[in-house]
């Protein structure tokens, strides 16, 4: 069964539709967002195997905890870490953690942003291997053991050109290169803001 193509136009209006108050993030459109990424990665098969193995896991994960009684203390990514901390939740035995799994996805949407905003500045015929790995290695890489950084630097030999991987991805090429400043800036807000929740309710560090 073949994978629908990847709509940024998707991405870029469930990320905008995410951004609450000055500082926060809702957490159904950042996943309906995530969803659209994940196509993506399932467009580029085996090469992305190193942020894609889990992302569906992640997603499915955190769209169980909208669905709980308590859903609204998942509403928005800031409510869900009040309430994980407050709750004392993050260190309990058997209970799985929005703040934790959500930090997974945080940490590939940084990877994603930079490779996409590194593509968006190559030539058509110029090859995606170099930035992939550039992209990489500034984000993903220092969460990865040994094993996975050497099989991710394989597997992006064999990256094509820049035109020839939009082709394989996306409805409309043009299109997509014309929209993808404007999710870049989007997706950026989105990460940033997650950042600073990380940063402020101290949980960066979660295992």
């Amino acid at each position: 069964m073949s994978v629908e193509k990847f709509d940024l136009q998707k991405v870029h209006a469930k990320f905008t539709e995410s951004l609450v108050e000055e500082d926060d993030v809702y957490v159904d459109q950042y996943l309906e967002a995530f969803k659209e990424l994940y196509k993506f990665f399932q467009l580029m098969g085996t090469v992305f195997g190193f942020v894609s193995s889990d992302v569906k896991e992640k997603v499915e994960i955190l769209e169980k905890l909208r669905g709980k009684e308590n859903a609204d203390s998942f509403l928005t990514i800031r409510t869900m870490m009040q309430y994980e901390q407050e709750s004392n939740l993050l260190n309990k035995k058997d209970y799985v953690s929005g703040s934790r799994t959500l930090l997974r996805l945080h940490r590939g949407l940084d990877f994603i942003q930079e490779f996409l905003k590194r593509l968006g500045e190559l030539e058509g015929d110029g090859k995606t291997n170099g930035v992939c790995q550039a992209a990489y290695n500034d984000t993903l890489a220092q969460f990865h053991p040994w094993l996975i950084r050497k099989g991710a630097t394989v597997a992006m030999y064999a990256l094509p050109t820049r035109d020839q991987l939009l082709e394989r991805v996306c409805m409309d090429v043009a299109g997509a290169m014309k929209l993808l400043p404007e999710m870049l800036s989007v997706t950026r807000n989105v990460y940033d803001r997650t950042q600073n929740l990380y940063t402020r309710y101290d949980l960066h560090g979660l295992p």
